[in-house]
């Protein structure tokens, strides 16, 4: 056969109609299951490749998704990408991406960017919770777009973690253990992601603990090196500390790489607690307690939602969906032991 194969030399092959091989090739529940087997044999064994330039002029969707995160060196945010490309892949979907640097200059220019390539909907990591006024003019244009990181009252669609909620879990816990004197490690800014925050005032303010400014860090960076520079600075202020949570499991193994160099004994002399339970953080010489970053649940959920906004005829009202995480208690966290 000259040339590649079309939609109608499998129909021929197969002896069913154009409209029953389409159907079948796109996984349809109304054809019977040995059937739609015996159509994909058929189109592998002639070669046949959808042509995706003509249904997107059918249906006027590009079969692509855009997904923009704030940087590539975070392990949760490649964790969530790979989960995100996967799936869609398996709904039939392209993930077009891109990395802002946690420039908001360089995310306006993504989002244009993927318009302009005419993706179908955008999964956006923004880089500032709280300046979402683009984002909204976007959904007023009709466009299908779901962060992964929202307020309850963003106005958006949004599918995230609930990390006020995770952190005010952790350092709950790290009070139930009798610690009393716990600093906090966080990176982001007044623009930022300042959830953690609130949930860690929102834990000592329960426990009838004063928000004390000498325990409350915030290291130039979310990396292992910010979490070690933190330590120095804790330790420099001699502030009493028996505990640590950490914005990120990256600031806890930095924090725990300071302890193994100068001697003080994880959990006996200070506690640590990550965000996001990263691989590494299982493995780590002490292995870390985190709070759980559920990337199937978020995965899972914003996928869905971003592509029954892409079928809608008109979009619905916003829904913010925020997955509550759960606790991963190890070793570098423990009672508290006076003297």
């Amino acid at each position: 056969m000259g040339g590649a194969a079309r939609l109608k030399d499998v129909a021929a092959a197969t002896g069913f109609s154009v409209n029953t091989v389409s159907l079948a090739l796109r996984g349809s529940p109304r054809i019977p299951e040995e059937t739609r087997a015996q159509i994909a044999a058929e189109a592998a064994r002639l070669n046949y490749r959808p042509n995706h330039l003509a249904k997107a002029l059918v249906t006027q969707r590009s079969g692509s998704v855009g997904l923009i995160l704030t940087e590539l060196t975070n392990p949760v945010l490649t964790a969530v990408a790979q989960a995100i490309e996967t799936e869609l892949s398996r709904r039939g979907y392209t993930t077009l991406f891109a990395t802002s640097n946690n420039d908001r200059d360089v995310e306006l220019k993504m989002i244009e960017t993927f318009m302009s390539r005419r993706a179908d909907g955008i999964l956006l990591f923004p880089c500032h919770h709280r300046e979402l006024d683009h984002v909204r003019r976007l959904r007023s244009r009709g466009v299908p777009v779901v962060l992964l990181v929202a307020e309850p009252d963003a106005g958006v669609d949004a599918v995230c973690m609930d990390e006020r909620a995770g952190a005010y879990k952790a350092v709950s816990h790290l009070i139930a253990q009798g610690h009393r004197r716990i600093a906090i490690f966080d990176a982001a800014d007044e623009n930022g992601n300042r959830e953690k925050a609130e949930g860690y005032l929102k834990a000592l303010a329960e426990a009838g603990l004063p928000a004390d400014r000498s325990l409350m860090v915030a290291p130039p960076g979310h990396d292992v090196k910010g979490g070690y520079w933190g330590m120095e600075m804790l330790m420099a202020r001699d502030a009493g500390a028996t505990a640590v949570f950490a914005a990120t499991d990256s600031l806890a193994l930095g924090a725990l790489r300071y302890c193994v160099k100068k001697g003080i004994s994880v959990p006996r002399d200070l506690s640590i607690f990550g965000f996001d339970n990263i691989e590494f953080a299982e493995h780590a010489a002490t292995a870390l307690s985190s709070v759980n970053y559920d990337i199937g649940a978020v995965t899972k959920l914003a996928i869905e939602r971003v592509v029954s906004l892409i079928e809608a005829k008109e979009l619905p009202p916003p829904r913010v969906t925020q997955v509550e995480p759960d606790l991963v208690i190890r070793e570098s966290t423990g009672p508290y032991r006076n003297g």
